[in-house]
C-alpha cells in the first residue's frame, strides 16, 4: 500500500529563542487535503528556557489471539518518510488515559481491546517536554473501527514477536516511542506467549 506524501507549501517562523523556534507550515497531502502544521524546532542554542506542555499520550501494543503484534505504518511529515509504530496519540481533554488508548487503537487499527493492561510509562523528550507516555498491552481484540483524522492514513501490519525484534535490529522500526515501549514491554510479551 502506497501511503500519501505530504508537500510543504510554505514555512514561517512564528517565534524563536536560544533553544527552539516555533514554526508554522502550510502543507498539502496527495489528493488535495490542505492544512497547517505547527511544530517546535530545537537547535541547542543559548537563551531562555522553554518547554512544551502536553496532557500526555498513550501507546498500545495490540496482540491478536494467535500472538501477532499489530503495528501501523504511517507517513511522518517532519521526517518526510514512512514510519512503523505502535498505535499512539495525545490524550484528548476529557478522556482518561484508558479511554484515550482505546480511541487511538480504534482509529489507527480498527480494533478495540476487551483487555487493556497498563505496563508502564516513560518521558519521550525530557528537557523539552513534560509529556508522559503511558503504555498499554491490548489483548482480546475485536474489530471496532473509528474514523481517522483526515491527515492520518494507516497501513495495518501484523508481525510475530521475532519479526518485530528483527525489524528493530535492522533499524526498519526507528520510531523512538515505539522503541521505548518495546523495551519496557517485550519481557511481558515473552512471558505471555512463552517465548524463549
Amino acid at each position: 500500500m502506497a501511503l500519501k506524501k505530504w508537500k510543504r507549501l510554505s514555512k514561517k517562523v512564528i517565534y524563536e529563542n536560544g533553544y527552539w523556534s516555533y514554526h508554522l507550515d502550510k502543507f498539502e497531502i496527495d489528493g488535495g487535503y490542505k492544512g497547517d502544521y505547527h511544530y517546535i524546532h530545537t537547535g541547542g542554542y543559548k537563551g531562555d528556557y522553554h518547554y512544551i506542555h502536553t496532557g500526555g499520550s498513550t501507546m498500545s501494543i495490540p496482540i491478536t489471539k494467535d500472538g501477532h503484534i499489530i503495528l501501523i505504518n504511517q507517513y511522518r511529515y517532519l521526517n518526510q518518510k514512512e514510519c512503523i509504530e505502535f498505535p499512539c496519540g495525545a490524550v484528548v481533554n476529557g478522556l482518561s488515559i484508558e479511554e484515550n488508548a482505546i480511541k487511538e487503537l480504534r482509529e489507527e487499527t480498527g480494533y478495540t481491546a476487551n483487555q487493556l493492561e497498563k505496563i508502564g510509562e516513560f518521558a519521550p523528550y525530557s528537557g523539552v517536554s513534560d509529556e508522559i507516555t503511558t503504555i498499554f498491552l491490548a489483548t482480546n481484540l475485536k474489530e471496532s473501527p473509528l474514523p481517522a483524522d483526515p491527515t492520518e492514513q494507516f497501513e495495518i501490519l501484523k508481525y510475530t514477536f521475532e519479526e518485530v525484534q528483527q525489524l528493530i535490529n535492522e533499524n526498519i522500526i526507528w520510531d523512538g516511542l515505539t522503541l521505548a515501549a518495546w523495551s519496557i514491554t517485550r519481557q511481558k510479551i515473552k512471558e505471555l506467549f512463552n517465548i524463549k
